[in-house]
């Protein structure tokens, strides 16, 4: 199945897209993609079906966000958590994002036409070396791309992001790069997985579960959240516009909120600039490896 889509709205919801276009629409959502599982016992087939079930949902959540004009979306795909699932599942998960991200650069020519930037977050070492190499040639072909933003958390969790980040910052401060007085909340947040990306307006999780789920907890300190009770692979372009709905209702108290967040902020000092642009350097030495080592 294709990650881009063609529009296949009725009449009815293309109506009620523009509708809800006259509000404001979100830049940046994040989905945590629950209930594939679930999914997959109520229709009675294999768990692995519901994963795929999933990717199909994913496909048209993101053609679904285009035609709303969101410009970036970050998914939670496989959390760290999940390599305590039987070996079976965990193989079969991972064979699956192999298939996809093949799938991904097979139609590279789409993404570069719709200049989208693929963007994988998480703790890259943990990933297998086929799957991980086929994950940093996506982001490599696509980095200059600034129409769209697909972000896929994988291998990820919060904690193990921002330990990490810690490490880092301290490796830093270790080697004289930068110093303790250097180290800001803007700083660390150039530090993280997610530099590149501002953070999410709006946040939502389906499946009818009331919980993070360790998924971005630095970056959703001013983000609407928005449960969704509907398995994830039955959700539709309906509660897509529900929740955007509840977020443009909300806008105005979070748009205080993160001007005030900016009043307060300290900026980054120029060694700490000349450090973060190192750190993405060191990113992209790692996707160049992961790639020339296939």
């Amino acid at each position: 199945m294709s990650w881009i889509r063609k529009n296949t709205l009725s009449f009815l919801q293309l109506f009620a897209v523009k509708i809800i276009k006259c509000g404001r629409i979100p830049q940046h959502v994040a989905f945590i993609m629950d209930g594939n599982r679930r999914y997959a016992r109520k229709n009675q087939v294999a768990g692995i079906q519901g994963h795929a079930e999933g990717f199909n949902k994913l496909a048209e959540t993101l053609q679904w966000c285009l035609d709303l004009g969101i410009k970036e979306v970050t998914v939670y795909a496989f959390s760290i958590e999940n390599f305590k699932r039987s070996r079976e599942e965990v193989d079969a998960l991972i064979d699956l994002a192999v298939e996809k991200f093949q799938r991904l650069l097979d139609e590279r020519e789409k993404l570069m036409e719709n200049g989208v930037r693929i963007s994988v977050i998480g703790n890259l070492s943990l990933i297998p070396d086929n799957l991980r190499q086929l994950m940093a040639e996506a982001m490599l072909i696509t980095k200059d791309n600034d129409k769209a933003f697909l972000n896929i958390a994988f291998a990820y969790t919060s904690r193990d992001e921002i330990t990490e980040t810690v490490k880092t910052i301290a490796e830093g401060v270790r080697n004289n790069a930068i110093s303790l007085s250097d180290i800001s909340e803007d700083f660390f947040s150039r530090c993280l997985y997610t530099s590149r990306s501002p953070d999410p307006d709006l946040i939502i999780r389906t499946s009818g579960e009331i919980r993070f789920s360790d998924y971005l907890l630095w970056q959703i300190s001013h983000s609407c959240v928005h449960f969704a009770n509907v398995l994830w692979p039955e959700s539709s372009i309906w509660d897509l516009l529900i929740a955007i709905f509840h977020y443009q209702r909300g806008h105005a108290e979070l748009n205080r909120s993160k001007i005030y967040q900016k009043t307060i902020d300290q900026s980054c000092t120029l060694r700490a600039v000349a450090f973060t642009r190192k750190v993405e350097k060191n990113k992209q030495s790692f996707l160049e490896l992961a790639v020339s080592s296939s």
